[in-house]
């Protein structure tokens, strides 16, 4: 079954809630180019340590690759067995 893109932001994407972490996605994103530590079409993501979006500090932000920033398991069951996502 093919995957229903209407389908998911009718009922995800288009929530005021995730709405509002897009936009604080975007926002640290934004931040990062002007503080110079992204570039803008450099393949990379900010990552949130506490993965938090909203949280957008210094400390809390980074930038990473796009396959280093998403193969992290996002289980909470996964956390408690392996630990920290980061030392």
């Amino acid at each position: 079954m093919p995957r229903n893109y209407r389908r998911e932001y009718d009922t995800y994407h288009s929530k005021p809630a995730q709405k509002k972490r897009r936009a604080a996605r975007n926002k640290g994103r934004a931040k990062a180019i002007k503080s110079g530590t992204a570039r803008k079409g450099d393949g990379k993501d900010v990552d949130h340590k506490d993965r938090n979006p909203k949280n957008n500090s210094r400390k809390n932000t980074r930038v990473v690759s796009k396959s280093k920033n998403r193969s992290y398991s996002r289980k909470t069951s996964d956390r408690k067995k392996y630990g920290k996502r980061y030392k």
